[in-house]
């Protein structure tokens, strides 16, 4: 009789709906839009982080169309601009972004999506927080934790050798932010640029990763992430992960 019970029990366990087992926590909004330089990247970084969701059981629309944002994003916990030139919405996906942040939604923005031209969008400029200079010719430094409590820091050294294009920002609305990542920039050259650009060092305070509140959601940075192999590198996705947990939910940091 025991072995019948056993028997019926598995039988149940069997047949039950597999989204009992593995639904999703969260879902997120990824837009990966090809741009002059940034293009190689989208199949390597689609593949790790669609991977990372099944690993981790959350849920990822994965997109290069603006168009998207004509649409609600509201059902999306978190929208990360992967590479994306943000100028390229339309006056209406802007707005329907501004909305979707005013209601508490969050967004992630990587690398090239931290670049917009001065004035073109200003909101979305106080949004990230700083604002593109420059950056020199890749070169291999040493990036630093600046906050072991955040998530987006779990996965990496706190001297960590990275290679990369270590982005020259600057403040011109005054904004406030909590940095995780600095470059040491007496570990590379930053003033080896090409010819015709200004040359310009930032100092001790180069903030490389940062998160801040904004409208009423929460907002990571991170600047790294030019070449497609830093997709593959399991610390870089971890950094990434870190982030998209933390925007996402708001958890995970330390206190």
């Amino acid at each position: 009789m025991k072995a019948m019970v056993r028997v019926f029990a598995a039988l149940f366990c069997i047949c039950l709906p597999a989204t009992t087992w593995a639904e999703d926590q969260f879902k997120v909004l990824v837009i990966a839009t090809p741009s002059k330089y940034h293009y190689e990247y989208i199949p390597v970084a689609r593949e790790s982080l669609e991977r990372l969701a099944r690993l981790h059981a959350f849920g990822i629309t994965w997109t290069s169309d603006p168009g998207v944002f004509d649409s609600d994003l509201h059902q999306y916990a978190a929208v990360v601009f992967l590479n994306t030139p943000a100028e390229q919405l339309s006056e209406a996906q802007r707005a329907h972004f501004e909305d979707y942040m005013r209601t508490g939604g969050n967004a992630m923005v990587v690398h090239r999506a931290a670049i917009i031209p001065p004035k073109a969008w200003p909101w979305y400029e106080k949004l990230v927080g700083r604002s593109f200079i420059n950056h020199p010719m890749i070169q291999t430094a040493v990036v630093t934790v600046a906050d072991k409590a955040f998530p987006a820091t779990f996965g990496v050294p706190d001297r960590w050798i990275w290679s990369d294009e270590f982005y020259v920002t600057a403040n011109p609305y005054d904004v406030r932010i909590n940095p995780v990542l600095r470059v040491d920039e007496a570990s590379y050259d930053p003033t080896r640029i090409w010819p015709g650009q200004v040359r310009k060092r930032m100092g001790e305070d180069h903030p490389e990763a940062w998160f801040r509140d904004y409208e009423k959601g929460r907002v990571f940075v991170t600047l790294l992430g030019h070449t497609p192999d830093m997709y593959r590198d399991e610390r870089y996705l971890q950094h990434l992960l870190g982030g998209i947990y933390w925007t996402a939910t708001g958890l995970g940091r330390q206190h």
